[in-house]
């Protein structure tokens, strides 16, 4: 019942529309604003990105003030906000956006308002002109079904080039209008309200429009009848037709005698009384001036400004002819952009073909009606700023440079109060109008409101922003004190239209009246706009109002609760007092809910308080008494004793039973002995899977206060219902009632009885008892009596009355389980699910049980009936519901398990915890649900593949020797600990027995594929998720799901960057640097290395799926019974299944580019352009889709591109050679970098390419096997030798090689002995020898016994006819001399 300042809207992104609006002030140097300056202001197109690169760090002693000047820019700019609050503008200079209203979620999940950019962009037309002023007016619908309803809001801007031009919302120019030359001051708008006494003048719609010597105001119905005629001519987009909208009326009055004005205010119509006709007659026209008889009406102009500082305007009506002005409608081809230039003058419609003159020519300017200052107040030094008219036209609040803000009375032209230090000051006004529900309807008798009929009283406020304080101030008006004052920061701007919804009248606007504020706050550093609310019982003055003094009583205890005082007695006392003392009851209501919500009051001065206000209330008349207080009253008394009764049930503790046996529990759930072992060793594996990753509950033991007690219920008549809460606060009011009796410490079936008979329903209850149940399932789980207990809770509230429904019978569903049920599917703690679902199927067999006798004992009597069964649909639904959390709880419990990771690297994505299940999730996820379910916590793991296969070989075969052989390999890569590997292949084994349809091992690894590569895509970084997406697509045994996830991942995931990355190093010609892989691709060097090998990889299989599906059926794809009620997405295998089969030579055709790509990257080759191995057609048939038939190269290839090919494949051959002598020689594998590697053989790949790229096969392999001659591998070579056909060719050039052998160790090396021997030998063999160049080898340190072997090689395939034969004859014999 006081002032308050309530938010009621937020801004999505201020911060972008001040960089957009003021760049000098965004974050970042004055350079960087520079820069951006010639670019697009669309903030789409602009690319706000560049910004971010041109920032400069400040120097931080810079910081505090460079951020202080940002939150000022809000000062800078035009402001205006629709009264329907639906859309705000804001400008600046040229620049303006338009800001939108919508209703989204906030942070705390609650609908709020939101001011989103609906349009932005540049509103200058001419060259130089800058917004001045800007209004935001909603037009009224003409249907009618939305009378008086806003229709759509019109945008309203003054330029400093003297031009107005109106908006749509989405910024289509819809007219332009030059009225005056000169710079556009101020807009104002007055729109219709109904006059509130019958005397009051009748006011008209108007626009006026503020020029340095000229005001100009518009007729509103005119300017209401183009404005709609101009949005339909835009709407309908018919640029062509000439339809002229109507003229628009307007006057333009030349205001003279004055200095200088900046601001006005137009009054309107007013009628002079008598006696003011007769004393301004006599002041213009002496005393022998000539009075009419009726007193002329006039309309009033108020100006501030300077000499005088305030001056009053007259303007007769009937003294001037309104102008008509031709309207210069603009209407764009595209409604697309908001950047219109058709603002050119009274040109009218413009063909399209017709050429834009070279210079705009301007409407002619109607000349002024001059109109002399009737009078002022006259002040030399002081200057005016602003004037802001009060709601009923009587009042007026001025600023000036002074820092004063004064109060003018309009009427009578008289300044009647003065406000200090308020410089830089915005004012504003805040009209309320009385409740008359309470008026003082206790002293009826000389109230003279007290009869409820007579009309509502209106107060007036005035709302003073003084931004150089940071505060908010409301006073009453004329001469009353301050009612209200907030500190609100110094960056604000305060926002009053003054109008409200144009195009109304006496009829349409006594309708639907739209939700508006009088006044609104912007606060550009929290981002949030609020608004004023001022009880109209604050413009009442103390001395006569009741209402005040009941607040000050309400103050009065509030102070009395706060007080440091440990004497309660004396709070209580006092307390009684007061609201004894209180007059309304509204605030007797505030006054006993404030002593309600005291948390320091205890329970029982609580219950005496409101016992003594209601036996106070019920002592009085009956038609003076408040019937809601009353019952208000009633109600929290009902709950203040309920919490009082439960309170002392929860103190008193019972005497324990024995804890119940296993038998005894088996016997209550109604299980055999062995399916109870069963739940015992689920709920163990659980409990212990779980220990790590349980949500920990905050000590539940402190007992629920009052306060929170009564926020949470509510008393409806008789009965009491519970507020809409959080899931906490029901967990914490069913703990208050029930966790005693769950722990069996409390009496249930008192309890029970106790909450029945205080009007709950037992609806409530079940709901209260299952969220409690449910929430705690870690206590649960180690307290084992809890089941029986809930067991007895259970029967109870299912025999209270309402709770079954008597017409129930065992062939329909009651709702009473089905809310049970529910609670249950939709629960994510899987085991207090199952226990709760296992004793309601007990209690339910149990009524089922008990009715069915019933009714056979009245049809057989004596019969054996023990053996019998009753059925029912409830049962079924149990036994259903329990099949499925027995399921979820086995999954959950998988997922919780882990392995431990002790050296390796764990990925960011693989960090991240996994959801809980519940059975509502399982039904939601579709067909594919529990598998995809699965495959992320594979991913989480990181394990390898043969994981699964292992946990399906045991689960499939009895022969434990057969499974135990397969672990030793598995985890090469990740050193796991046995426990751990053991504990989770028996959690595997358990889900697949569960699970043998949705978990079959094919539709495992097709998510688990799908689930790295999903991965990979987040953070292509990371190769090794797509290295292991590729390792579960190879371990899917049928080929037609094979075949669909490799080709879905194709089309998904690869196909884009491996195409980024084929231009790529095709532009450069050679391996591309990390920094051109980063931007091109958007990954590392690398990591597109990998990337790359993986593609080759997924195309290798993607072939041989194909291949392989001929041979096999598609897979049929079954659901489990229990599960076959799941709705959900399309599983990834139904749509793997679906996939069109592949145009086999096209994927080879790919799979070639992939491979000659990735011996690029991976051996780094340079002056390679990948695509120059292709003709057109090869180069054209890349990167289409894989199912299409595509042209492809035939026939005989150019020489040239077959000569690129050799060269190619020769580099490849000799690069892998020297990477295997590297490695030999360091002794170390590539495997950690490049795992892939290990059964990639690179000459035998280089062959098969030769193959297809049409090269002979044979000169690859002579190549590889001189190569490793070169490198002195000669055991290798002579395993390669053999696969040579052309073995004559290749001897000859393996001769050379061991002729450059023989001349190192002669000629380099010359020691004594060799220059003895090499003068021994030929004269032939000596000149071949000296041809020789040894630096041509890569490894001359070879053994002349190694080089021997080769020479006899030599000789075995050189025929005897051969021109170099007796060459190698001789060389034999000098190996063979230097050897011994």
């Amino acid at each position: 019942m006081s002032c308050a300042l309530v938010p009621f809207g937020r801004f999505q992104d201020l911060e972008a529309a001040r960089d957009f609006l003021c760049p000098h002030r965004r974050q970042g140097s004055a350079a960087a604003g520079r820069e951006s300056a010639g670019k697009p202001t669309n903030w789409e197109d602009g690319g706000w990105g560049a910004w971010d690169e041109a920032e400069l760090p400040e120097p931080e002693e810079e910081e505090s003030t460079s951020k202080n000047q940002r939150n000022y820019w809000l000062q800078d700019c035009v402001l205006s906000l629709s009264p329907t609050n639906d859309l705000m503008v804001i400008a600046n200079e040229q620049k303006a956006v338009f800001l939108v209203s919508k209703w989204k979620q906030s942070d705390k999940g609650k609908e709020e308002m939101q001011y989103a950019v609906g349009w932005s962009g540049c509103l200058s037309v001419e060259e130089g002109e800058c917004v001045s002023s800007v209004l935001c007016i909603p037009l009224a619908s003409q249907k009618r079904s939305s009378t008086g309803r806003p229709d759509w809001t019109c945008i309203v801007v003054g330029f400093t080039s003297g031009y107005v031009r109106f908006y749509t919302e989405s910024g289509v120019l819809l007219l332009a209008q030059l009225l005056n030359e000169d710079p556009v001051l101020q807009l104002k708008c007055r729109t219709y309200e109904i006059p509130r006494h019958p005397g009051v003048t009748e006011q008209n719609e108007e626009l006026s429009i503020l020029y340095p010597a000229a005001i100009v105001t518009i007729d509103g119905f005119s300017l209401f009848q183009s404005l709609r005629a101009c949005r339909n001519q835009v709407a309908r987009a018919s640029g062509n037709e000439n339809v002229q909208p109507p003229p628009l009326a307007y006057k333009k009055w030349g205001l003279q005698d004055v200095d200088t004005i900046v601001d006005h205010a137009s009054v309107g119509i007013m009628t002079l009384s008598p006696f003011d006709q007769m004393k301004t007659a006599s002041n213009i026209g002496g005393y022998n001036a000539a009075i009419k008889n009726s007193p002329p009406a006039m309309s009033q102009y108020v100006t501030v400004g300077s000499n005088p500082f305030t001056g009053f305007f007259f303007a007769l009506e009937g003294s001037s002819q309104p102008l008509l002005s031709h309207v210069a409608l603009a209407v764009a081809s595209k409604l697309t952009s908001a950047l219109f230039h058709a603002a050119s003058g009274w040109l009218g419609w413009k063909s399209k073909h017709e050429e834009e003159p070279v210079q705009k020519q301007k409407p002619k300017v109607e000349p002024a009606t001059p109109l002399a200052v009737r009078f002022g107040i006259p002040d030399s030094r002081r200057h005016g700023e602003k004037i802001c008219l009060s709601p009923c036209n009587t009042l007026a609040a001025v600023t000036d440079d002074f820092g004063r803000v004064i109060l003018l009375d309009v009427t009578r032209g008289l300044a009647i109060r003065m406000w200090k230090g308020y410089r830089d000051a915005e004012v504003g006004w805040i009209q309320t109008v009385e409740d008359l529900h309470e008026r003082e309807t206790e002293k009826i008798d000389y109230s003279p409101f007290g009869n409820a009929q007579c009309p509502s009283r209106v107060a007036q406020f005035l709302v003073i922003y003084a931004p150089r304080r940071g505060i908010l101030e409301v006073w009453s008006t004329q001469q009353g004190p301050r009612v209200g004052a907030f500190n609100v920061g110094k960056h604000c701007r305060l926002l009053y239209p003054g109008y409200k919804i144009m195009g109304l009248n006496n009829v349409t606007s006594q309708g639907w009246q739209p939700q508006t504020y009088q006044i609104c706050l912007v606060d550009p550093v929290s981002g949030s706009v609020k608004t004023v609310h001022v009880p109209f019982h604050f413009a009442l003055s103390d001395k006569k109002s009741e209402r005040a003094k009941d607040m000050h009583l309400v103050k009065k205890l509030n102070a009395l609760l706060k007080a440091k005082t440990s004497d309660l007695d004396l709070i209580e006392a006092e307390a009684k007092e007061l609201i004894l003392d209180i007059k309304y009851p509204a605030t007797k209501k505030q006054a006993l809910e404030s002593i309600l919500t005291s948390e320091r009051v205890p329970l029982s001065s609580l219950t005496n308080i409101t016992q003594t206000l209601m036996d106070n209330l019920e002592k009085q008349e009956l038609e003076c008494v408040d019937e809601g207080l009353l019952q208000f009253c009633a109600n929290k008394l009902k709950l203040l004793h309920l919490y009082e009764i439960v309170s002392k049930l929860n103190s008193q503790s019972i005497q324990e039973d024995t804890v119940p046996s296993d038998n005894d529990l088996a016997k209550l759930l109604r299980l055999e002995e062995k399916d109870f072992h069963r739940l015992q060793t689920l709920l163990e594996k659980y409990k212990k899977e779980n220990a790590q990753t349980a949500v920990q509950f905050a000590d539940e033991d402190d007992v629920l206060s009052v306060k929170m007690f009564l926020e949470y219920l509510e008393c409806e008549k008789d009965a009491i219902n519970v507020k809409n809460m959080e899931d906490s606060e029901c967990v914490t009011l069913g703990s208050f009632f029930f966790w005693k009796c769950l722990c069996g410490e409390s009496s249930t079936e008192e309890m029970c009885h106790a909450l029945e008979s205080a009007g709950f329903s037992p609806q409530i209850l079940l709901s209260l008892l299952l969220n409690l149940w449910l929430s705690r399932e870690k206590d649960i789980l180690e307290k084992p009596d809890s089941t029986s207990c809930l067991h007895t809770m259970l029967s109870l509230l299912s025999k209270m009355k309402v709770a079954i429904d008597e017409s129930w019978d065992t062939q329909s569903v009651s709702p009473w389980w089905q809310q049970m049920r529910t609670a249950c599917i939709q629960s994510e703690n899987n085991a207090a699910a199952l226990l709760s679902a296992y004793v309601g199927h007990s209690v339910t067999a149990q009524i089922i049980d008990s009715v069915t006798e019933k009714k056979f004992s009245q049809i057989v009597v004596g019969s054996d009936t023990e053996s019998w069964e009753a059925l029912s649909l409830d049962a079924e639904y149990w036994k259903l519901l329990l099949k499925q959390l027995e399921d979820c709880l086995i999954l959950q419990t998988l997922l919780h398990s882990k392995v431990s990771k002790k050296t390796m690297r764990v990925s960011s994505l693989q960090s991240e915890p996994l959801g809980r299940l519940s059975v509502k999730k399982l039904l939601e996820g579709g067909k594919g649900g529990i598998a995809d379910t699965v495959a992320k916590w594979v991913f989480k793991q990181g394990f390898n593949p043969l994981v699964l296969n292992l946990a399906q070989h045991r689960n499939s075969t009895d022969n434990t020797e057969e499974s135990e052989e397969m672990p030793a390999n598995i985890f090469l890569e990740e050193p796991e600990i046995d426990e751990d590997l053991e504990t989770i292949l028996e959690l595997l084994q358990l889900a697949y027995q569960q699970f043998p349809c949705s978990l079959e091992v094919d539709v495992l690894h097709a998510h688990c594929c799908w689930e790295y590569v999903v991965q990979w895509n987040k953070d292509p970084e990371e190769a090794c998720f797509l290295i292991r997406s590729i390792d579960h697509l190879r371990c899917i045994i049928n080929a037609h799901v094979q075949h669909g996830i490799a080709l879905m991942m194709w089309n998904t995931f690869i196909v884009k960057r491996l195409s980024s990355a084929t231009y790529l190093m095709d532009k450069v010609g050679k391996a591309p640097k990390d920094r051109l892989c980063r931007r091109d691709v958007g990954m590392s060097d690398t990591a597109m290395t990998a990337f790359l090998g993986c593609c080759s990889d997924l195309l290798q299989t993607l072939l041989e799926a194909d291949v392989s599906s001929d041979e096999m059926q598609a897979p049929v794809l079954d659901t489990e019974d229990a599960w076959m009620s799941v709705e959900g997405p399309v599983s990834i295998v139904e749509l793997a299944l679906e996939q069109k089969r592949i145009h086999y030579p096209l994927v080879e055709h790919q799979f070639v580019l992939c491979t000659v790509l990735y011996a690029i990257m991976r051996f780094s080759l340079k002056s390679v352009k990948p695509l120059s191995l292709f003709d057109s057609k090869g180069k054209n048939a890349f990167f289409k889709d894989l199912t299409s038939i595509q042209l492809l190269p035939s026939g005989d290839m150019d020489p040239n591109v077959l000569s690129i090919r050799q060269q190619f494949l020769l580099k490849v051959v000799s690069a892998a050679v020297q990477m295997l002598c590297s490695q030999k020689a360091k002794e170390a594998s590539e495997e950690e970098l490049f795992p892939f590697e290990k059964a990639r053989n690179w000459p035998t790949l280089a062959v098969d390419l030769a193959q297809y790229l049409q090269i002979s096969e044979d000169v690859v392999k002579m190549h590889y096997v001189c190569e490793l001659y070169s490198y002195g591998m000669d055991h290798l070579g002579e395993e390669a030798f053999l696969q040579v056909s052309d073995k004559e060719v290749l001897a000859s050039q393996l001769l050379i090689l061991a002729g450059q052998r023989l001349a190192f160790a002669l000629l380099q090396i010359q020691t004594k002995e060799g220059m003895e021997l090499f003068a021994r030998l030929p004269p032939t063999l000596c000149t071949w020898l000296k041809a020789m160049d040894p630096q041509e080898l890569q490894n001359v340190q070879v053994p002349i016994a190694t080089t021997a072997k080769l020479v006899n090689r030599v000789i075995e395939h050189l025929p005897e006819n051969h021109g170099q034969y007796s060459l190698a004859l001789n060389l034999i014999e000098a190996v063979e001399a230097i050897s011994s």
